[in-house]
């Protein structure tokens, strides 16, 4: 193996830029993680999430390693894919609607590098009723743009999902949606 095959190996230390605050989307899968970002130690994918200053689109850093490889020396869209769609959901979950993926346009603007420690940004782009769109994308450190993303996420029906939901609600410190027919007390 050469240096630069090696260097490719080895992930950089994930820094936030001035003015980042680290988050941690909820983990519901009995604290494993997620396929993207629950292996923080792993060598496919390294997904790092924060809120920029005021502002309150999700930024990250996301890193290819080679075991996210499709074309040679290069990252598989799949996983270029999977880190927006995580992303986009994150943006959404954080902006306190529980949803859940129905709908996921990506575009591929130009080959990943392994190795390459991206730029991500994700945010709710517009709600209407049960839908939340959101969108994505995957930069250089130079602001081009690897790949981007828009996505439609549909909220969680409480009468369906009401443990998850409920469990959601522990995670991320909120009070559960009412089921249809439910009381609910507030303290």
């Amino acid at each position: 193996m050469d240096r630069a095959e090696e260097v490719r190996q080895v992930p950089p230390e994930v820094v936030p830029e001035p003015g980042w605050e680290p988050i941690e989307p909820p983990r519901l899968e009995g604290g494993r993680g997620s396929f993207v970002s629950g292996d923080p130690e792993g060598d496919r994918l390294r997904v790092r999430y924060f809120w920029r200053g005021g502002e309150r689109p999700l930024v990250g850093r996301a890193w290819f390693s080679p075991g996210a490889e499709g074309p040679p020396g290069h990252a598989h869209g799949g996983s270029m894919a999977a880190v927006l769609d995580e992303a986009m959901g994150a943006a959404a979950w954080t902006a306190g609607h529980v949803v859940v993926a129905v709908q996921l346009d990506t575009s591929f603007r130009r080959m990943l590098p392994l190795g390459t420690d991206t730029l991500l940004e994700a945010w709710v782009a517009g709600v209407d009723g049960r839908k939340v769109r959101t969108a994505g994308r995957l930069l250089d450190e130079a602001g081009g743009v690897f790949a981007e993303a828009t996505a439609i996420f549909v909220t969680l029906d409480p009468e369906k999902f009401g443990p998850l939901l409920e469990k959601v609600a522990a995670a991320v410190g909120r009070m559960p949606p009412p089921r249809p027919g439910s009381v609910s007390f507030h303290l």
